[in-house]
């Protein structure tokens, strides 16, 4: 893969020429996202109304950086998914689909959501909290307005918004009966549709009915499976209904449902070694994830099912001097994903066992492996006369990787279901003087079921259960299976006060109480391969139940200073906080054993520490800025530096060798971030707007007692800097007639996605080579982790088209020039590799659209 910014001096060239674009973009541009871009509205001119702070202001008079997509901007850009609206947004950026559909990840400023955990940026569709981290990336209906806050903001948007907030406004019913209907169609049978009608039913009540539906082949195909499209191929669709009715003069109710459902492919990772020792061998045994050709050759096509049921209920009172507000929420997502093993390399499906199931399991390996041999698989990978590792068997043994063709690597499921029930009520006064204030409470239920099986590959499929007894058709060797019940009770309540006309402070506050407990569900049986129990935490017993509380304040306070009426100095200060939880019962007996000098041949002293329990991550973080305008707002802008220090922020880390795969999440104990960013915007005649944003950001681990050996690196998943430019244009060609044009560039910097970063580890091949039929030092078996940086890529999208009274026409290419970018590394450490995953490639096709 080719860099976009070399790794010397084009680096600094590229962060020098990143500073001068924001400096020169004072004159001529601005942010498609961020602040300032002008959207019409009713109510305000040019100005754009945001709810920043849960009350209808001008963008300007928010004493905080807020990044608005406005309805102008969704419909130039074609964007639906929080995906694409993240990558409009300077100093944010997501991780999303790469393991399955529910997996997102979003950054804003050095602030990771963890796989796994709780996410850290809250969703707040219509006023609601959405409590699902798969609802993240999601179609929510019929989107009028994006809003992109930066910072904590749990005092006033609730819960799990340590990083921030995204608020998003969908399309309300009106007066008389209106809708549109858009669809497109491009490369790789890339498809989508969306379609809402909206109106009145009755006096005082009206509805809107929404649907959704895209498709896509994926770019990447299956060398095994008859080259088909099952790698990264999806199909989903969305139906979102919503009725809004006067219950009188001062009363409106608000009631939303809707139901989703995906179908498509999972886990979409090639493995690449990082062994420079091996390199003498064989160059690919120490690759730079950057340079990967992916390639996928799995005998199980991998699949992913999820299925969205969602329903709301919303009532607002208003009173002479106030308003009430009170809502509630259910909410359930199940989902699941099959996909082919990682094991071959440590030979779990060869063991020598006498029993049926083992000897069953055995003779399939070796089968496979003998009819596949020579199969072409990606170097240093090799399919021997054998399948046991080359290690012990360098004449006629195998390097299979992850996934590969054999049944040698076994099965996986992962399951996730999950049902939430929350509510919310809140009164806020609308007094006409210099102080306001509101006051809530706030109840959620989460009822959370969570499984990964490893199962036997049979060549008779993947079964849909997690368990399966041996002499089935995919027995079950390792099973993590837990339930978790979580009782969220939280009560806030902010004041705003007006000292004088120029000078505003705001105080929120927000206490949280999440009362968290852990069943375990494996069932107390052996490991039909290992022998062992089926879950290591057992022990020859039941895991106990767990229970924990976590408690957090988060405070936040805000101060505004307009210097005039189109300009606004603000600093605030905030407490975010993510609740603390349990990973699948056994991981810290996984760990301890395989890694850390246990009882499993080969252990190494790794050093590495995982609890069962991972602890409550709290962030207290500041930021100062100004904000404006000039020349009757043709020119906006806004400015602000940041600095966060994160305890104990919450990291993903996954684990693979011989006990099978391991997905855990662990604490950084200290970690500090900082960093600017600029917006600016400039309208050079009506019609027509230039646009940039950036960000730099820098950060520190300050402290690691998992991997003490970090301290210094950088904070993971969070890029050096980015940077976006585009224009959009609308003019008018004849009197019933536009022509529109819209481009955008985002370059995103260097990331590091681990906490190891630029050094050298002991890993599992560390511990089995002294004893290896090769007999080589320790020291040979080592990795280096200073090639898993993601180099800096750029990605350029354009649409045009032409625009009639009430239908439109267009031409659109994403990712214009196909760059070859990664989506995400996963570094397994202690394996000697990372789990790498291919990002969106070009996609160029056209699209119709109409209004009524």
């Amino acid at each position: 893969m080719q860099d976009f910014v070399a790794e010397t001096g084009n680096q600094v060239t590229a962060r020098r020429a990143l500073v001068t674009a924001l400096l020169l973009s004072a004159a001529a541009v601005a942010s498609p996202a961020a602040a300032q871009q002008a959207a019409a509205t009713e109510d305000a001119g040019d100005e754009i109304i945001v709810t920043a702070r849960r009350n209808s202001e001008r963008l300007v008079d928010v004493p905080a950086t807020v990044s608005v997509i406005t309805a102008e901007t969704l419909a130039a850009t074609g964007t639906f998914r929080t995906q694409e609206m993240v990558q409009l947004t300077p100093g944010v950026t997501i991780v999303s689909g790469s393991a399955e559909a529910g997996d997102t990840q979003i950054n804003i400023r050095g602030l990771n959501g963890a796989r796994d955990a709780e996410s850290s940026v809250a969703l707040v569709v219509d006023g609601i909290l959405k409590t699902n981290t798969a609802q993240l990336n999601q179609v929510q209906g019929t989107l009028r307005q994006v809003e992109v806050l930066k910072g904590p903001q749990g005092a006033i948007y609730g819960r799990n918004a340590a990083a921030g907030a995204i608020v998003m406004t969908t399309v309300k019913p009106g007066d008389v009966i209106e809708g549109a209907f858009r669809a497109n169609y491009g490369e790789l049978a890339t498809g989508q549709a969306f379609g809402h009608v909206a109106g009145p039913i009755a006096d005082g009540v009206g509805f809107v009915l929404s649907a959704n539906y895209q498709t896509t082949d994926g770019f990447w195909r299956n060398e095994f499976l008859g080259n088909r499209k099952v790698v990264d191929d999806q199909e989903n669709y969305g139906i979102d209904g919503r009725v809004v009715a006067k219950l009188g003069d001062a009363t409106t109710l608000d009631v939303k449902a809707r139901h989703a459902r995906l179908s498509g492919a999972s886990i979409n990772f090639n493995a690449s070694f990082h062994l420079p020792n091996f390199a003498a061998v064989n160059p690919a045994f120490y690759e730079n994830v950057n340079n990967r050709q992916f390639r996928y050759y799995g005998n199980i096509r991998p699949t992913n099912e999820q299925t969205t049921w969602e329903a709301s209920a919303r009532i607002e009172h208003e009173f002479e001097k106030g308003k009430l507000t009170a809502w509630t929420l259910f909410s359930d997502v199940d989902q699941s994903l099959t996909a082919d093993g990682t094991s071959a390399d440590f030979a779990r499906y060869i063991s020598n066992i006498n029993n049926p199931t083992s000897q069953a399991v055995n003779n399939r390996c070796f089968a496979t492996t003998a009819q596949l041999t020579g199969f072409g698989l990606a170097a240093p990978t090799f399919i021997g006369q054998i399948p046991v590792p080359f290690i012990f068997a360098p004449a006629n043994g195998s390097t299979f990787g992850a996934y590969s063709p054999t049944t040698c690597d076994g099965t996986q499921l992962q399951t996730r279901k999950q049902k939430d029930v929350s509510a919310e009520i809140r009164y806020a006064s609308t007094l006409d003087g210099p102080l306001n204030w509101s006051v809530g409470l706030y109840y959620l239920n989460i009822r959370r079921e969570t499984g990964v099986s490893l199962g036997a590959d049979l060549g008779q499929g993947v079964s849909p259960t997690l368990y399966n007894a041996p002499g089935s058709s995919n027995p079950t060797s390792q099973l993590f299976n837990d339930r978790f019940n979580t009782d969220v009770y939280a009560a806030f309540g902010t004041v705003d006060w007006k000292a004088t006309d120029a000078f505003t402070v705001g105080l929120a506050m927000r206490y949280d109480i999440e009362r968290r407990r852990a069943t375990n569900l494996v069932p107390l049986v052996n490991d039909p391969i290992t022998g062992g129990p089926i879950n290591p935490g057992q022990n020859g017993a039941a895991i106990p139940p767990a229970a924990n509380t976590f408690k957090q304040l988060q405070p936040k306070i805000t101060l505004g200073y307009k210097l005039n009426d189109d300009t606004n100095l603000f600093a605030n200060w905030g407490v975010g906080f993510k609740s603390g939880g349990f990973n699948n019962q056994g991981s810290a007996a996984i760990v301890a054993q395989n890694f850390n000098n246990g009882v499993t041949v080969g252990t190494i002293n790794a050093g590495v520490r995982i609890n069962d329990q991972y602890r409550l991550e709290r962030s207290s973080a500041f930021e100062a800025g100004i904000k404006g305008s000039l020349f009757d707002n043709r020119i906006s802008y806004d400015l602000a530096a940041y600095y966060t220090q994160v305890r104990d922020m919450q990291f993903f880390e996954f684990f693979v060798g011989g006990f099978g795969l391991l997905r855990v999440v662990s604490n950084i104990d200290r970690v500090d971030v900082w960093g600017a960013e600029a917006n600016v915007s400039a309208k050079v005649v009506d019609g027509w707007t230039l646009f940039a944003s950036g960000n730099l950001n820098g950060s520190e681990i300050k402290k690691n007692s998992s991997r003490p050996d970090t301290v210094g690196n950088k904070s993971p998943y969070t890029a050096d800097y980015t940077l976006n430019v585009g224009t959009q244009v609308s003019l008018p060609v004849t009197d019933g007639l536009k022509a529109n044009f819209r481009a955008d560039y985002r370059l995103t910097g260097p990331t590091w996605f681990h906490s190891v970063q630029n050094q050298e580890k002991p890993t599992l091949f560390s511990g089995l080579l002294p004893i290896s039929a090769l007999a080589l030092p320790a020291v040979v078996g080592n990795a280096r982790y200073d090639v898993t940086r993601r180099n800096a890529f750029g990605i350029v999208n354009l649409r045009a088209g032409i625009e009639g009274k009430n239908w439109t026409a267009s031409v659109f290419a994403n990712n214009l020039l196909d760059k070859q970018w990664l989506n995400e590394v996963i570094p397994a450490i202690e394996f000697g590799g990372s789990f790498i995953s291919p990002g969106q490639r070009r996609v160029i096709g056209a699209e119709i659209g109409f209004r009524f």
